[in-house]
């Protein structure tokens, strides 16, 4: 098994999402297809912290523009967080 992905580059991950977003790098959908892998890897490997960690790291996302109120429920919702 995989070792688990930090808090950290899952933020890159979202940051270089919002980025590519942002730039119109991504077609239509593209985004959320991206966005959709990245949660999977992150169902299948899991991530390395805690609930308040990761709470933490979306809020900061959030704060900074990088991922949308929804985008954030997603998350949430996804990594059972809610």
């Amino acid at each position: 098994m995989a070792s688990p992905i930090s808090i950290e580059r899952f933020v890159e991950e979202l940051e270089k999402l919002h980025a590519g977003m942002v730039n119109g790098e991504f077609r239509a959908g593209e985004y959320d297809q991206r966005l959709a892998k990245t949660i999977q890897e992150l169902r299948d490997r899991g991530i390395d912290g805690d609930r308040a960690a990761v709470t933490a790291a979306l809020d900061g996302a959030h704060k900074k523009g990088t991922i949308t109120d929804s985008v954030r429920d997603h998350l949430e919702k996804r990594m059972g967080l809610e």
